[in-house]
């Protein structure tokens, strides 16, 4: 299905919502900061999004993605809340905490004395929507008598659309123009290139290491995805207009250069040795999620649905070997501020750890998004060469950017570095900052942007739908479940045969 839709944001929070199945070291240098002028290459697109400061990157903030195999056993690692002193992150097997550590969790899933739920909160005039959202995340109920409530209403059919910024880049940029406040967001990415890495055959060359080198220094990092494609933004890493870099591509021990033109219009191919593909699809999965207590019924329909959604990635032709992680997060001065599992083949175990994940906190309206994400991509073990990485992010407010760093833009900066591309989710509730950060995101790894869709826009009670308040045009809609499924399978089928 095709709609077309562009609007603000309503703060309704729905009752029966869904979820989705959710080459160096060294830390970033900044040479040399300025704000964006008009780029002196070829742009595209009719508009041109609002300029950011341009930061002039020399060094790779990550490490490159390392691992062989998968835990049997989810091991939980946990970002400590900065207003709570602590300064060490923890590491821990889930089978193997201590018991006073087993109290804990074992309180986070069933608290002994759960509140009454509070009062309905009333639907707000427009003038009063920010008020609303932090009120609703507040109050919202965390007790047993919700969760039941949530886990009947988790059975309606969840609709949500999909947009691919970068096959509609255009539109893309449109949308920052509207939106003044994205000049403060993110990094300068008006001017583009496409580089695709190939074979002598002709066929793609998936998870290509690939850097951009300037001649000033500047440097960016980036793996190529299944389709052995990557989109170079000279302007998020160089804060001069350099007219041409030096692109090494590296995989399996064999290096190739080539030159990029600022502005060229046609894709640089860079022709790579034939190497035999794997006889197996690898597949790293990873689900980001807001635990704050408004998302409760998204976290109860993940639950519900992610045994499914892994039979029916496990069933695709590929037959993809597949690995699980997990990070949830709240915000500080909540009972935790960011915990994640790290990668598991273990499906049973990565439930079991799932059912324990329960919604709670977050007075206020934005979380911790930045942090959380930062975890997400720099500390779980995320396989090596040929695998397909892949991270779901569900969330329902924008990032706090008023805590010090990380920050979501340096953070994508790494995900592309490690070959981590991202479907960003947004709940309902999720405001324009929200937006513009999540599309952010998803459009500099190479996702998708995915958002849930109602019968009536306006009233996420209204059901499973074909609206919404987001802005955006020209998007497909689908149940939840199979859409994520549908990305996957499109990302896989773009491997080489094994």
């Amino acid at each position: 299905m095709k709609h077309t839709l562009a609007s603000k944001r309503s703060p309704a929070r729905t009752a029966a919502l869904a979820a989705a199945v959710t080459l160096l070291a060294g830390l970033p240098v900044l040479a040399t900061v300025r704000t964006a002028g008009p780029p002196s290459s070829v742009v595209e697109g009719d508009l041109q999004a609002p300029g950011v400061q341009r930061v002039r990157e020399t060094r790779a903030n990550f490490q490159p993605p390392a691992g062989s195999t998968c835990s049997d056993t989810p091991v939980l690692s946990e970002v400590p809340d900065p207003d709570r002193g602590q300064v060490q992150h923890t590491r821990r097997s889930r089978h193997a905490i201590a018991e006073s550590e087993a109290a804990m969790v074992s309180e986070a899933v069933m608290p002994p004395s759960p509140p009454a739920p509070p009062a309905p909160v009333p639907r707000p005039a427009p003038a009063a929507d920010a008020a609303y959202r932090t009120s609703a995340k507040a109050m919202a109920p965390a007790g047993r008598a919700s969760e039941v409530a949530v886990r009947q209403q988790s059975q309606v059919p969840v609709t949500a659309g999909v947009v691919d910024d970068n096959a509609d880049f255009g539109a893309f940029q449109q949308f920052l123009q509207r939106h003044g406040e994205s000049a403060q967001l993110g990094r300068d990415i008006r001017v583009r290139q496409r580089l695709q890495v190939v074979d002598t055959r002709g066929r793609p060359v998936p998870d290509a290491e690939v850097s951009v080198v300037a001649g000033n220094g500047a440097r960016m990092w980036a793996r190529t995805d299944a389709g052995g494609q990557v989109w170079v933004h000279p302007n998020a890493f160089d804060d001069r207009d350099t007219p041409r870099y030096q692109v090494q591509v590296r995989r399996g021990g064999r290096s190739v250069e080539a030159t990029l033109q600022r502005g060229q219009k046609n894709a640089l191919q860079v022709v790579m040795p034939d190497a035999a593909p794997p006889a197996r699809a690898r597949l790293d999965l990873v689900f980001m999620v807001d635990a704050t207590g408004s998302m409760g019924d998204e976290i109860d329909k993940l639950r519900g649905s992610l045994q499914g959604i892994v039979r029916d990635i496990s069933r695709l032709p590929s037959n993809p070997d597949i690995c699980l992680g997990l990070v949830t997060y709240r915000d500080r001065g909540d009972e935790y501020f960011v915990r994640g599992w790290d990668l598991t083949g273990n499906v049973g175990a990565f439930q079991q750890v799932l059912d324990g994940v329960q919604a709670n906190g977050g007075g206020d309206y934005p979380e911790a998004m930045n942090e959380a994400f930062n975890h997400a991509v720099q500390s779980l073990s995320w396989r090596g060469p040929s695998t397909t990485r892949v991270l779901v992010s569900l969330a329902d407010a924008p990032p706090h950017m008023d805590y010090a760093p990380p920050r979501y833009d340096q953070t994508a900066l790494a995900a592309l570095g490690k070959g981590i591309k991202v479907f960003s989710v947004a709940a309902s509730g999720q405001d324009t900052t929200g937006e513009i950060v999540q599309r952010q995101i998803a459009q500099y790894t190479g996702g998708r942007f995915i958002f849930l869709t109602y019968k009536d826009a306006a009233d996420p009670a209204s059901g499973a739908g074909t609206q919404t308040t987001h802005d955006v045009s020209n998007y497909s809609v689908d149940t939840l479940d199979q859409l994520v499924v549908r990305l996957v399978r499109e990302e896989l089928a773009r491997l080489p045969k094994g």
